[in-house]
């Protein structure tokens, strides 16, 4: 059986659903990570997970050279379509390394985390990361602050989008986020399962120690500024091999 974000990434649901984040909110934040990073003309950056590539290219556009990797064929189907000599996609499972020791930055954003049913998993895609990092190279991650997001659930939510009623369910089980999404499309009923690990700081320091980064930044919103368990709408880690 596949894995839920297997089937689901590769939908035209999938993507109707969430047609409409928010770009200028990753502008934003690209703007301000690249700021305090710094990095130098040469720099090479890998976006590991990347989607249709919003960050990627926004990168890109400041005049970096960037890759980016995500297991779905249909999302890098249509980030391809900008593929030049400094910006590439490919489709790429983030547990596996893509190019040994070659890049400046790895980023993992908009919590593209945590859907793995085990912890060995989450450990090896990490270990990629770090392995596709050059010695000094730097993680980023961007997840959400899963206490918060918890204590503030939406249980049940219905969008209509393009007349289709997406009818949404949310609870929290086994040390998951669940979201229940159903609709009928054409008469069709249809029905997929997001599932997020609840993970927080103390798992992602773990997985950092065993795979030899230190953290060196903690951020809880696209400023910049300090995180805060209780308050902060994010949780994003930097980290240096």
């Amino acid at each position: 059986m596949k894995n839920w974000f297997a089937t689901w990434f590769n939908t035209p649901y999938y993507h109707l659903l969430y047609k409409d984040r928010n770009y200028s909110e990753a502008e934003y934040f690209i703007k301000h990570l690249l700021q305090h990073l710094k990095p130098t003309e040469e720099a090479i950056f890998l976006d590991v997970a990347c989607g249709k590539g919003r960050h990627s290219k926004f990168i890109h556009q400041n005049g970096f050279n960037i890759h980016g990797i995500d297991l779905s064929i249909e999302s890098i189907t249509e980030a391809s379509k900008n593929n030049c000599e400094s910006l590439h996609f490919q489709q790429h499972d983030m547990r596996e390394t893509y190019i040994e020791n070659h890049f400046d930055y790895a980023l993992n954003l908009f919590t593209s985390f945590g859907y793995f049913e085990t912890n060995n998993d989450n450990q090896k895609a990490i270990n990629a990361m770090v392995k596709n990092l050059k010695k000094g190279g730097k993680l980023i991650i961007d997840f959400m602050n899963t206490k918060k997001v918890v204590l503030n659930l939406v249980e049940h939510e219905v969008k209509v989008i393009e007349n289709i009623s997406f009818h949404i369910e949310r609870k929290v089980e086994n040390g998951y986020i669940l979201k229940d999404i159903r609709f009928t499309d054409n008469g069709k009923k249809h029905y997929y399962q997001e599932k997020v690990q609840a993970l927080e700081l103390r798992d992602f320091s773990q997985y950092f120690q065993k795979a030899g980064l230190n953290i060196i930044n903690l951020w809880g919103d696209y400023e910049l500024k300090d995180f805060d368990v209780s308050q902060s709408n994010r949780l994003i880690i930097v980290a240096q091999k």
